[in-house]
């Protein structure tokens, strides 16, 4: 990517740590071909985050600019990910405008900031911050009244102690119910890269009866977990 003037003028832009073209990882599409524009900028610090790299830094972008290295790739699914992209008041610009072009666009968000800024159309996959993330008290728990259909509620666990802590907000806040009648997406479980105790925490969604999709990071198993830009 190069440096743009995107801060003269006024001009509608986004600071982004990379774009890339890769097989989507995670969510109801894994397996599927994706482009990822991952934003820089995060205001939380989950202590098994793998993307800290996009903290810092970046390369300012107009929606253009962007525009244009997403049209290169060819791909019509694109993902708008962090860092935290809803930090970047260009996020919902840069979502809404792929959107209007007819591309299919997903939104992985850590629940933290309000998602009511999105267009309907977004896909959103908000990421529900467990206590093994030490940034439980940033979960915003009026983000889940915005979900619809379209949108995926995901609980990346550190242990089963997290899987537990998952297992009563679903319930509590009726979130398996949701799914069921059509009204929420999905519901991910997401246990961090290199856990140990998969076949319980397997058992353990088993046995809850819940809803939910068993999911690990699929592009980490292809190109490893400390490849960036996969």
């Amino acid at each position: 990517m190069r440096s743009s003037r995107a801060e003269a003028a006024g001009v509608p832009s986004v600071r982004v740590t990379e774009i890339f073209h890769s097989i989507q990882g995670e969510s109801t599409r894994a397996g599927l071909p994706c482009t990822f524009v991952r934003l820089t900028g995060c205001p939380l610090r989950c202590v098994w985050c793998d993307t800290a790299y996009a903290f810092h830094g970046g390369t300012r972008l107009t929606l253009d600019e962007v525009m244009r290295e997403v049209e290169a790739t060819g791909c019509r699914l694109v993902e708008i990910t962090g860092g935290e992209p809803l930090v970047q008041p260009g996020a919902a610009l840069l979502a809404r405008r792929l959107l209007d072009e007819g591309y299919t666009v997903l939104i992985e968000t850590s629940g933290a900031l309000d998602v009511g800024v999105l267009d309907p159309r977004v896909h959103r996959i908000m990421d529900l911050k467990c206590p093994g993330s030490g940034e439980e008290q940033r979960n915003l728990w009026s983000n889940l009244d915005h979900l619809t259909h379209r949108d995926e509620v995901k609980f990346v666990v550190a242990g089963l102690d997290d899987f537990e802590w998952a297992e009563n907000v679903i319930r509590e806040r009726q979130l398996d119910e949701r799914v069921r009648a059509g009204t929420l997406g999905a519901l991910l479980i997401s246990p961090v890269w290199g856990m140990g105790g998969l076949e319980e925490l397997a058992g353990r969604i088993l046995s809850s009866g819940l809803p939910v999709r068993f999911q690990t990071q699929l592009h980490k198993h292809i190109w490893g977990p400390d490849r960036a830009g996969v």
